[in-house]
């Protein structure tokens, strides 16, 4: 008994050694396998931002760069030029332009992973970039990408263009705060009227409130860098035309025209004085050769 015990157990020892040997684990596409023949596209990326920037760009799909549970589709590697050059534009030149090379090499993220769709979420929500501690951001949406130079464009897909920068935007936003923290007095000004509920209220509806976008309506940081981004791409101009555009009376929440205007301006004021005070960088100045760049992008 003990003799047939022991060749069985030497069997079954032998099968699973021959049924775990999965061979070469880095020939496994995803996982380091992957080669290809770098082509004009790899050198155009290697030249225009990882020489100049440290900035590594990975178009080729790789499932384990996104949550697993997400479907979604690679993107077309026609478009990764026109949007790593959209953002080099619109992003990179100008914060180069008011606070130099150094600074932006230090703080900008390294590593841009692309997906071609957007990333759904169960609250019927939609993840448009994410970033993981200043180092990776992730964008999606590259496959609906145009821009008034590219076949097909139409003026409702300026709006597509327009979330990639906001996105962009607000996770620089977020780099910069994580690193020297904005003023404490920043978040006394809407306190008590954040939530969890943000993505079932509207856009005007956050704008009775004092906030600039919904999902600002999320966190004290949130409210932040919504206000660095939406400053940033739709300009001057722009967030006046939202400030301006409260209504008369009070919202559901009890905040007049005049308080919510308020708010906005104090964040507003503070924003400006942040970017001057901590990175002495001039954010009227940057907020115009941002839009500027965009409007000629887009109109």
């Amino acid at each position: 008994m003990k003799a047939l015990l022991l060749i069985t157990t030497l069997c079954l020892l032998m099968a699973c050694s021959k049924k775990d040997d999965l061979g070469n684990v880095e020939e496994i596409p995803g996982l380091g396998g992957d080669t290809w023949v770098k082509g004009p596209l790899d050198q155009w990326l290697y030249d225009t931002l990882t020489v100049p920037y440290n900035i590594a760009v990975k178009y080729k799909w790789d499932q384990f760069e996104y949550e697993l549970n997400k479907t979604l589709v690679p993107p077309k590697e026609e478009k990764v030029i026109p949007v790593m050059s959209a953002i080099k534009k619109v992003w990179m030149n100008t914060y180069v332009a008011e606070a130099g090379t150094l600074f932006f090499k230090k703080y900008c993220p390294k590593y841009f992973i692309l997906s071609g769709s957007a990333s759904w979420n169960e609250n019927g929500t939609i993840t448009l970039g994410t970033a993981e501690g200043g180092r990776k951001v992730v964008l999606y949406l590259l496959n609906d990408f145009l821009t008034k130079d590219m076949p097909g464009y139409q003026p409702a897909d300026s709006g597509v263009v327009k979330q990639m920068f906001h996105v962009i935007e607000h996770e620089f936003g977020h780099i910069l705060h994580q690193t020297t923290m904005y003023p404490v007095e920043f978040k006394r000004i809407c306190a008590g009227f954040y939530t969890g509920n943000w993505n079932n209220i509207s856009d005007e509806n956050a704008h009775r409130d004092g906030f600039v976008t919904p999902y600002a309506m999320s966190a004290f940081d949130e409210d932040f860098v919504e206000m660095i981004s939406t400053m940033l791409v739709e300009g001057r101009t722009g967030f006046d035309m939202i400030v301006n555009s409260i209504p008369e009376g009070t919202s559901i929440n009890g905040v007049s025209k005049a308080e919510a205007q308020a708010r906005l301006r104090r964040k507003e004021a503070i924003v400006v004085s942040y970017f001057q005070t901590v990175w002495h960088i001039d954010f009227y100045s940057l907020q115009n050769r941002t839009r500027k760049e965009i409007v000629q992008l887009l109109y």
